[in-house]
């Protein structure tokens, strides 16, 4: 073969290959838009959805209009009507209460707001693009190395919990700073969800912003931060998010993480066991109380007042009381991340026999109490049979006194009875004057005057005895 022959084949392929490469150039196109989509059953969904083609801005000016097509499925576009969820040149609306394109496809936007979504509704959805009149139809189903460019929508009931972090929260040192992060889905940037933390510490600083994930997808986004204190130690902090949508109530999804607070030892304390005072000869029990983490690391050390070395190790001790151990104690609590002491407790005694005179005193106290509500029930008692033997007499006195007058009563109404009645008799009597006689003697008359007088007296009851009598007299 001749150089000639040669160099004209290699130009054919390099023309060849030009051509080609021309072609597959003028035809390249790509979409970006989210693998899959989590939507909440009576809310909606937005797709973001973006495209690019080569030569866009020249098949634009050739172009009259273009419009957008959603397929669901199946990306074959056999026909006009052939699994069409979406034609915006058409307004065709399928299976769907609303959908807008929001996005400009002059801008090469293509996002799509799917309403009122339902749980048929989850399926693979594709984009088509076509330019009028014949300037460009495709469907995006492929990108580069054969990857699928397609969104897949997966309706549920109840949203996905909010996402917090870090979810594996390890322990943190007292007094250093802890960032927490929460983020709930927005699939529907027109009804956001809302956050909100509860059982946060005092310090806690929060602030709520809408952010965008790298595949376009938006999220509300909640970022907490406080100074750890070790009263946050063991905390369950909950982050909540509420999804409003298209059902009588709205949904509600938590996610809690517990707060795990490294810290030195706080509120050390002593417990003494009988409590102070204590009896000679008694066995007596210091505990060393402390709130520590981490607490199985944490060592007790003892000391007495006036003494400079320590005296046990632990977090309890015992002994003997006698008069040589009482004094002021207290103890040291330590960990790795520092050390506190305790306030000191005074050990003290109450004799030889503490506890026996406590008991002999409350039991003497008991039986004064009781001799002396003896005497005063006495004395009562005795006031009252005296106050019982006065009315007695009082009462027998004006019993005699009332029968004294029952009689009086009794015999001046017979004396009234009895002058009555001899009021009402009338007596009429002869007197012979001259053989009345006065003891054993008879009175003489003298023959001058007349021997005989007659009277005739009317006397009346009681009366007539005294009558007679004056008149006796008279004579």
């Amino acid at each position: 073969m001749s150089v000639f022959q040669i160099t004209s084949f290699i130009n054919i392929i390099i023309i060849s290959s030009v051509f080609l490469h021309t072609q597959s150039a003028d035809n390249i196109y790509s979409a970006v838009m989210p693998q899959t989509i989590t939507a909440l059953t009576g809310s909606c969904v937005q797709i973001p959805c973006t495209f690019s083609i080569s030569n866009f801005e020249d098949k634009q000016k050739k172009s009259n209009f273009s419009y957008g097509i959603w397929l669901k499925n199946k990306s074959q576009f056999a026909d006009s009507d052939g699994f069409i969820a979406f034609n915006s040149s058409k307004n065709i609306i399928k299976g769907f209460s609303d959908i807008q394109m929001t996005g400009d496809l002059s801008e090469r936007n293509c996002t799509t707001v799917f309403y009122n979504i339902m749980k048929n509704h989850s399926d693979l959805y594709y984009f088509r693009l076509e330019m009028e009149p014949n300037v460009f139809k495709a469907t995006f189903n492929t990108g580069q190395h054969g990857s699928r460019k397609t969104v897949k929508i997966t309706v549920r009931d109840e949203p996905q919990p909010p996402e917090l972090k870090p979810n594996d929260l390890k322990e943190v040192t007292e007094n250093t700073t802890v960032n927490l992060n929460c983020s709930a889905e927005a699939p529907c940037p027109k009804q956001p969800p809302t956050i909100s933390w509860s059982n946060i510490p005092e310090s806690a600083h929060i602030t709520t912003p809408l952010q965008e994930k790298p595949d376009k997808t938006q999220s509300v986004f909640s970022h907490m931060t406080f100074k750890a204190s070790y009263m946050d130690h063991r905390r369950n902090i909950s982050c909540t998010a509420t999804y409003p949508r298209n059902t009588p109530e709205d949904s509600t999804v938590k996610t809690t993480v517990m707060l795990r607070v490294l810290f030195p030892p706080k509120e050390t304390h002593i417990i003494i066991t009988p409590s102070a005072p204590v009896a000679i000869e008694t066995n007596v029990t210091l505990t060393c109380k402390s709130k520590a983490n981490p607490s199985n690391e944490t060592s007790y050390t003892w000391y007495k007042r006036g003494q400079e070395m320590k005296i046990a190790q632990g977090m309890k001790i015992s002994f003997i009381v006698t008069h040589n151990n009482t004094g002021s104690y207290f103890c040291i609590a330590k960990n790795k991340h520092g050390n506190q002491s305790s306030a000191e407790i005074q050990l003290t005694v109450g004799g030889e026999r503490g506890f026996s005179r406590v008991i002999y005193g409350c039991t003497g106290a008991l039986l004064a109490f009781v001799l002396l509500s003896a005497v005063l029930f006495f004395c009562m008692r005795t006031k009252t049979s005296s106050q019982a033997h006065v009315i007695g007499r009082d009462q027998a006195t004006d019993k005699n006194s009332d029968m004294v007058a029952i009689y009086a009563n009794s015999s001046i109404a017979n004396s009234k009875k009895s002058e009555k009645k001899e009021t009402d008799d009338l007596h009429y009597g002869e007197i012979d004057f001259s053989k009345l006689q006065t003891g054993n003697m008879t009175r003489e008359h003298s023959n001058n005057g007349p021997q005989t007088e007659y009277a005739e007296i009317q006397a009346t009851g009681r009366n007539n005895k005294k009558i007679i009598e004056q008149m006796d007299k008279q004579i």
